[in-house]
């Protein structure tokens, strides 16, 4: 018994191998990835310029996609074409007969998949010595998450009856598409369809577009890297979550969360803009994911804010048909609770990303039920102090928060948050300075970027107002020098070569320190 048991393991062990060998790092070093992602892009703008036809233009996208994919490694393109493959027929055989059957065997399908590549890892690692053990080998294909969601809206689109009928070559491209398909945003495809089937002209507008959010989106992962690294040696982000927690004040775990809160945004955010921008340059509108989400006042508004592909993702599949399946107040509380819990459970299957997402349902719950005691004893705050008290708090409880999303154990964690709320962990502090100051600087200059924003955003509207009566409308709408209001109208032309300069100097400034600083955050997931 014990020698078949031993051949099991083996025989696992080599299969695993074979399957998982080509897959633990990108086939190529990320330098070629990006001289292959940059000049197959132009070279594609060029060509998608010169056809006339849709579908000739679908056929270059989606060899396009799944050549930058395949750099990542040939195996995970296996499992993206089996993928679409898959729900291609899965949505066929649902079209013919939307039923609730139909629909869960898609959904099964699809979570199984998913749940092979994701979570029997976890199941290896704590099955050490035993069979099972070789699972821990298994290698989650970039983006899995991501596509399988796309996948999984489009079968909910099709039970709903939409008028959704893709040719192959369409389903393919969506599932692929080169934008999303390695870390998001996640779309819809009745948003996608329409705009693979266009006629596509380049305009001015698009690649202004398109290079300002590229600009932007450079120079936020590039200050992402900053936070991560620090300024010297040991003094980022990662080296402050790799100290003892029995060494940690209170004043320096909440600098950490503070931190890694602005290095996640930056990172995702600033890779969503770039994306987002690239998409636009040939003409696609792809979904937002960030709207300034640490201005928000109330958890539910962060979460309308905050990964907004994934957030309306799970209220729309998740939530909606939950809480609509009974009607009293107490089903509609669990089902947010269940939604976010489902959330945590999308980014790793953890205790701590568990309880993260059940912590998230409960602020959302505590909302709502602030809410109703609001409105039915109209007590309030009076509106000078609504504001920034519901600001504080609500950047307070989030930050708290990622406690959760980025401690090591269940053990640092708990350490963490006794020092979180430790009266006498105020007093000194135990992380560099230098820490203190990054992490400051770039989180107060985060919002000061903001108000500069809003600034020129008025003056460009006010330059853009006709000059219709000399009086009154003059002096509201013409106060703003005609040279600012200028450069606001036309910021794409200024801010982008101002923002490259500035990212190669960082790099050039900080380059030791940066150099092992992961490059997207959100590929983990």
């Amino acid at each position: 018994m014990s020698g078949l048991r031993l051949t099991s393991a083996k025989g696992l062990d080599k299969f695993l191998s074979t399957c998982c060998s080509s897959v633990g790092t990108p086939l190529l070093p990320l330098s070629n990835q990006i001289v292959i992602y940059v000049v197959g892009l132009v070279l594609a703008w060029i060509i998608a310029w010169r056809l006339r036809s849709p579908r000739h233009r679908q056929l270059l996208f989606l060899a396009i996609s799944y050549l930058f994919y395949a750099t990542w490694g040939l195996w995970f393109l296996g499992v993206l074409v089996s993928s679409s493959l898959m729900n291609y027929a899965l949505g066929a055989f649902l079209r013919k007969n939307p039923s609730s059957k139909r629909l869960w065997v898609g959904i099964l399908l699809n979570l199984l998949l998913l749940s092979s590549f994701k979570y029997l890892p976890l199941v290896g690692k704590i099955s050490e010595g035993h069979a099972l053990a070789g699972l821990a080998r298994i290698v989650l294909p970039i983006g899995m998450s991501f596509w399988t969601f796309e996948a999984l809206s489009y079968l909910f689109d099709i039970y709903r009856e939409e008028d959704l009928d893709p040719t192959l070559l369409q389903f393919c491209l969506y599932m692929a598409f080169w934008p999303t398909a390695l870390s998001g945003p996640i779309c819809r495809f009745p948003e996608m369809l329409p705009q693979f089937r266009k006629e596509w002209v380049p305009s001015w507008s698009d690649l202004s577009i398109g290079a300002h959010r590229i600009a932007i989106g450079l120079i936020m992962m590039v200050l992402s890297q900053m936070l991560a690294a620090g300024v010297h040696p040991n003094t980022g982000v990662d080296f402050a979550f790799s100290v003892p927690g029995r060494t940690l004040r209170g004043m320096d775990v909440w600098i950490m969360l503070f931190g890694y809160g602005f290095q996640l945004f930056f990172n995702f955010c600033g890779y969503s803009h770039l994306v987002i921008g690239a998409a636009r340059l040939f003409g696609f509108r792809l979904a937002e994911n960030f709207n300034r989400p640490y201005l928000s006042t109330t958890t539910s508004e962060f979460w309308t804010r905050w990964h907004m592909s994934l957030s309306f993702w799970i209220r729309d599949y998740v939530f909606f048909p939950l809480a609509t399946s009974r009607s009293e107040m107490w089903w509609r509380n669990l089902s947010l609770v269940i939604a976010m819990f489902v959330f945590g459970l999308w980014h790793k299957g953890s205790v701590l990303f568990m309880v993260w997402g059940i912590y998230h349902g409960l602020l959302l719950v505590a909302h709502r039920q602030w809410q109703q005691l609001s409105s039915r004893t109209g007590f309030n705050l009076p509106a000078t102090l609504l504001k920034p008290v519901s600001w504080v708090t609500t950047f307070s409880t989030i930050s708290l928060g990622w406690i959760f999303f980025r401690a090591e154990s269940v053990h640092k964690a708990a350490v963490m948050l006794k020092a979180a709320f430790s009266p006498n962990g105020f007093v000194r502090i135990g992380l560099p300075r230098s820490f203190y100051v990054l992490v400051l600087l770039l989180s107060t200059g985060y919002f000061a970027v903001i108000a500069m924003a809003d600034l020129m955003n008025r003056w460009g509207r006010e330059q853009s107002v006709p000059d219709i009566s000399p009086g009154l409308m003059r002096g509201k709408f013409q106060s703003s020098p005609p040279a600012l209001s200028l450069l606001a109208q036309n910021r794409w032309v200024w801010i982008g070569p101002v923002l490259a300069v500035l990212t190669l100097y960082v790099y050039l400034l900080l380059k030791p320190e940066v150099a092992g600083a992961s490059p997207m955050l959100y590929r983990l997931f």
